[in-house]
């Protein structure tokens, strides 16, 4: 049990909710926070945005990387390069073109794909599963699969290494609230898996410690009859998430919790109605979530808290300075021009620092530190 120094306080000019009827002076509110939104947390109140910078020198900064503008086709997701990565996650983006020829197991870690674009089927030790576009697809460790492509698909792979995806506690909203786990989708063994299943020789390529090795058999071992038991595959579209809301009060993004794993969680950004009381936020909060990094893939629709944002691009805000909305999407929401979000994004805060690839690199906007500049 953690035991923090907490002494709630009142200092100055304040308003009495946080995230609601700030004072017409101060109308830019801070949340410096611990823990990710679970932990302490104070809520300072500014004259002048804390995005209000003219200059920026130095590695610690936002980032923006237009990951459409990656080469992603790969025969094996195990070719496909780590484009972010600490020792508890890995994340990598993957474009399957062709039905795969050969099975892949990741001993590492449990691996969750994105599907950003595409469908298709996924066969696996479970069965048979469609996968289509924003579908979760929750594979455990050690899991063997492969996929036969309808429609090329492109994906996000994020792996929870040497860990496991549970889901995140509801508490007080109970365990149906935002997607109830019935939701939950597994794979059949059908007749379509059992014609599958052939005396050729299949190679599976089996991925530890980030070396790969091959296991070659004299059938297909995805040779299931059947199974029994809790620990399956899973899938879960976004389209079946049912966001929690408030129309008086901006929740924090820890709200929007789809899984979580040992060292990072797993959130998801689906349309909803905008904060409609005239004292709420109605745009993301200014923060300093100093304990985690944070990653935000754009998936679909209009990204209300940003400009010039576009589907498959990718953000990077890292713990140690304070971010929020572009200065249009502030202004925006103070004059409550849009009433409803049509974003679907997905986040991924890591309690470690994530590390960068050159891969990644090549596709950076350099000037997305810039974009809060006031123009």
């Amino acid at each position: 049990m953690k035991h923090w120094i907490t002494t709630p306080h009142k200092e100055g000019l304040v308003s009495n909710q946080a995230h609601a009827d700030l004072p017409n002076a101060a109308i830019y509110e801070r949340e410096v926070g611990r823990e990710g939104f679970f932990g302490p947390a104070t809520h300072i109140h500014h004259k002048h945005a804390p995005t209000g910078w003219v200059d920026w020198q130095g590695p610690l900064k936002p980032r923006l990387f237009n990951l459409v503008e990656l080469d992603a086709d790969h025969e094996s997701p195990w070719v496909a390069k780590h484009l972010l990565s600490n020792p508890h996650c890995k994340f990598r983006i993957w474009q399957c073109l062709t039905s795969m020829k050969q099975l892949v197991r990741n001993a590492d870690g449990d691996d969750l794909l994105f599907i950003h674009q595409g469908n298709g089927v996924l066969f696996c030790d479970y069965g048979r599963l469609e996968i289509n576009e924003g579908d979760y697809v929750l594979l455990p460790r050690s899991t063997m699969w492969r996929i036969e492509v309808i429609k090329p698909i492109t994906m996000l792979m994020i792996e929870a290494t040497n860990g496991a995806y549970q889901l995140p506690e509801k508490g007080l909203v109970g365990k149906h609230a935002i997607f109830d786990p019935a939701m939950l989708q597994r794979p059949a063994i059908d007749q379509a898996f059992l014609e599958q299943q052939d005396e050729n020789h299949w190679q599976v390529k089996v991925k530890r410690h980030e070396q790969v090795s091959t296991i070659t058999y004299p059938f297909n071992p995805l040779d299931a009859q059947g199974w029994h038991g809790d620990l399956s595959v899973v899938k879960i579209n976004w389209r079946d998430i049912r966001p929690l809301m408030s129309h008086r009060y901006h929740l924090p993004p820890s709200a929007h919790t789809t899984f979580v794993a040992p060292r990072f969680v797993v959130c998801t950004f689906v349309p909803r109605p905008i904060e409609s009381d005239s004292g709420a936020l109605k745009v993301p909060f200014y923060h300093s979530n100093d304990d985690y990094d944070e990653v935000l893939f754009y998936h679909a629709g209009d990204f209300f808290s940003r400009d010039n944002i576009e589907a498959g691009m990718l953000s990077f805000h890292p713990a140690g300075f304070s971010h929020g909305p572009h200065p249009k999407a502030f202004k925006a929401g103070l004059e409550y021009k849009k009433k409803h979000t049509d974003e679907v994004a997905v986040m991924i805060d890591t309690r470690d620092a994530l590390h960068f690839s050159d891969t990644l690199s090549q596709v950076e906007d350099a000037e997305y530190v810039n974009s809060w500049q006031v123009k």
